[in-house]
């Protein structure tokens, strides 16, 4: 069975990609593809790691894993969600990293599933806007501690991946970034659940509802229901072409507010950033999803 980890990243929309699956079980369960609810393995995976760190469960154990999680559900690959996976919000950013613990985790779930083919997806997103909102809701302290010990100049998101495929190299990873989402939803979404293009996905257009004005929703709406057989590429034109007239700009707008980063520090975040993705993008076992 094919196993998909869908670790997030933290402020990347993962909560809205879940129940987007949620709402497609029943085509889900039609293709093969169990989409089990989250309560049914976050906490057993957590546990079943700790258990690992602390010595490894029987073989029975690790077998039925898989098993525990689906409940009878047949299927040929089943989707597991949580921007957790690889680490609280907390532990995110530690030591100029992106997810410290992260391959130690994947090995741990190799050994947890070691009869199924596993899978990460996770979106990527510029740190000059992720940090800022990974400490949003930060105590004025632990705000005070994280900017005092990160230099934001040497986060890549490129380095995570490479010491993931380091660690586990027969496990694909599939990314995307977040700034790209409101274009490939339909896309991230049929890759991660074998969805095939023909097939319409219930809440394809609930991301684009978030950050679209009514008015503009309805109209790309109706555009989309007038050209049905308009390929994949020509469908993501559209929307950049309605997202630029029809854009709900306060949906849009991200505040930026931690002491001392400046526009020009914003500036230079972000085009170390865009010079990542380069990198990323030539990571052999990484498939970048872009418009």
């Amino acid at each position: 069975m094919q196993v998909i980890f869908h670790c997030g990243a933290h402020g990347t929309e993962e909560d809205r990609l879940l129940k987007t699956l949620q709402l497609n079980k029943s085509l889900l369960k039609s293709i093969g593809t169990a989409v089990p609810g989250p309560k049914k393995y976050r906490s057993l995976i957590k546990e079943r790691y700790t258990a690992l760190l602390e010595g490894a469960p029987t073989t029975v154990d690790q077998e039925s894993l898989s098993q525990l999680i689906l409940a009878g559900t047949q299927a040929d690959r089943a989707v597991l969600s949580n921007a957790h996976f690889f680490g609280s919000q907390r532990q995110s950013l530690e030591s100029n990293q992106f997810y410290p613990e992260a391959e130690t985790r994947v090995q741990a779930w190799q050994q947890m599933f070691p009869f199924d083919q596993l899978e990460i997806f996770l979106a990527l997103r510029n740190p000059a806007a992720l940090v800022p909102d990974l400490l949003k809701r930060a105590s004025p302290q632990r705000k005070k501690e994280v900017l005092h010990a990160l230099d934001p100049y040497q986060l890549r998101w490129s380095d995570l991946l490479i010491r993931l495929r380091q660690a586990a190299p027969n496990v694909p990873i599939t990314i995307w970034c977040f700034e790209d989402m409101p274009m490939i939803w339909d896309q991230i979404i049929r890759d991660m659940t074998g969805i095939e293009i023909q097939q319409e996905i219930v809440g394809s257009m609930s991301l684009l509802s978030a950050i679209m004005t009514d008015e503009g929703i309805d109209r790309l709406q109706q555009y989309l229901g007038q050209h049905p057989n308009m390929t994949e590429i020509h469908k993501r034109r559209v929307i950049a072409a309605f997202l630029d007239k029809f854009a709900d700009h306060e949906a849009l707008e991200e505040e930026i507010d931690l002491p001392g980063w400046t526009e020009n520090m914003i500036e230079a975040l972000t085009d170390l950033y865009e010079e990542d993705m380069e990198r990323v993008n030539r990571i052999p076992g990484v498939t970048l999803i872009a418009p």
